[in-house]
């Protein structure tokens, strides 16, 4: 699974994610892309899902490109503990992404093979989702 390699701060605070992304919103890299319409935060098991999803319909056959990494830490205490005590050890890592943030990228393929994959990586995942195409310079939704 993702995981930072090293942190400056093993545990963060929760915060929130609204609005509209600014950055990491439009096709980068590949032909074909996944855009989130929702904010959420996804784990990293969804993610790592989600890109399975993806290579395991093309057979490795193409260029794939996941634009989101968990670097939020998120915590959990144990079972029937009472409150108090501070906070929890760690469960594990999400991604906290906005409204309009690219998720994948998918390039060197046909438009049906690429959309058929990036429709199964979207049913892994939590949030709204639609597909983006590059044409000719311009985007187009």
């Amino acid at each position: 699974m993702l995981q930072p390699a090293r942190t400056k701060y093993r545990k963060q605070q929760k915060g929130r994610t609204r609005g509209l992304a600014t950055r990491g919103a439009t096709l980068a890299f590949g032909e074909f892309g996944l855009q989130s319409l929702e904010c959420a935060r996804l784990t990293s098991q969804q993610i790592e899902a989600g890109r399975v999803a993806v290579t395991r319909h093309v057979k490795r056959g193409a260029k794939l490109w996941v634009r989101i990494f968990p670097d939020k830490p998120v915590t959990k205490k144990p079972a029937e503990t009472r409150m108090g005590k501070g906070k929890g050890d760690i469960a594990g890592y999400v991604a906290p992404i906005k409204r309009g943030t690219m998720l994948y990228e998918i390039s060197g393929l046909a438009p049906e093979v690429a959309k058929e994959a990036l429709r199964l990586a979207s049913h892994k995942l939590p949030v709204k989702t639609r597909i983006v195409i590059r044409e000719e310079g311009v985007l187009a939704g």
